[in-house]
């Protein structure tokens, strides 16, 4: 996924409800850690990237925060976590950097690749009806996207398919890791030959063990970084398909809701919004109505 910000406010007092009260953590600090880590110093971190990012840690992720900070207080030479979050909330590039430390990225090529190939089905039947424009809301380090690129060019049978992609994000390191378009060997591992040798470009000498997406792929997509909290996308709608997978898990019910509500007229009255694996929408069903396979249309779809 990611999401990330520059001290942005959120959707509203209304629309970003508090995070649920829990019990108080158990001290952190152990003997054999650099840093003191109090329970205090995590429910602020708790705080401020739910504030600012809606994400939702829970305290499981304790451990996680503190190897992940530790690593900004020592660069910055603060020394205690108070401290630097101070200079987080004070300095923009720092506050970047901490949520960027934040955010998970997990992704891979045709990641869930039942959703790649419905969308193949459905952009087969779109040709000569004009262009097909795509949102990728958690573009990450660009294995969505670009997956969504290929879908494209397979689907119409060409390297220039009428389509356009935006891919978002909120963390700005992954989306230039995206832009690039370059990866390791191991990342393409699981494409076929048949893909590899159509839509990747090896590299060889001082590239060797990394390939690079073709540029056929690149001209398809236009990354940009947006904070699905902020009060304004940077976004021209309608789209007709709309990917938002692996990124609600962060965010609480109410959350979610006010999202995918932002979302509605932003989708196409017959497009097709899909989600993660492990996601649900079913409490949003006055606005999304569910397909099956974590496929939903808008609940008006069929009124119009």
């Amino acid at each position: 996924m990611t999401e990330k910000i520059t001290a942005r406010r959120p959707l509203s007092a209304s629309a970003a409800p508090r995070p649920t009260a829990r019990p108080a953590s158990p001290p952190i600090a152990q003997p054999d850690r650099e840093f003191v880590f109090s329970p205090a110093d995590f429910e602020r971190v708790r705080a401020l990237i739910y504030k600012h990012a809606g994400i939702s840690l829970s305290p499981v992720k304790q451990d996680m925060v503190y190897s992940r900070l530790a690593r900004r207080l020592r660069a910055r030479g603060d020394r205690t976590f108070a401290e630097y979050l101070d200079r987080a909330e004070r300095e923009p590039d720092e506050w970047e950097t901490f949520v960027n430390s934040l955010t998970t990225n997990l992704t891979s090529f045709f990641r869930e690749a039942h959703h790649f190939d419905i969308l193949g089905e459905r952009l087969k039947k779109h040709a000569g009806r004009g262009p097909v424009r795509i949102w990728c809301s958690a573009a990450s380090t660009g294995e969505e996207p670009y997956s969504l690129a290929i879908t494209a060019c397979e689907a119409f049978n060409t390297m220039t398919p009428p389509v356009q992609i935006v891919a978002t994000d909120i963390d700005t390191n992954v989306l230039s890791t995206a832009g690039k378009g370059v990866y390791g060997l191991d990342r393409v591992d699981r494409l076929s030959r048949e893909r590899m040798q159509r839509f990747f470009l090896k590299g060889t000498g001082t590239q060797a063990g990394l390939a690079r997406v073709r540029p056929e792929l690149q001209r398809l997509i236009e990354f940009k970084r947006i904070n699905l909290l902020d009060t304004h996308w940077a976004l021209q709608g309608p789209f007709d398909y709309m990917f938002c997978r692996n990124v609600m898990i962060y965010f609480d019910k109410p959350t979610q809701h006010a999202i995918l509500k932002r979302f509605v007229p932003l989708l196409k009255s017959d497009g097709l919004l899909f989600a993660g694996h492990s996601e649900s929408f079913l409490h949003a069903a006055d606005i999304f109505r569910s397909l099956g396979r974590t496929v939903y249309e808008r609940t008006d779809a069929r009124d119009r």
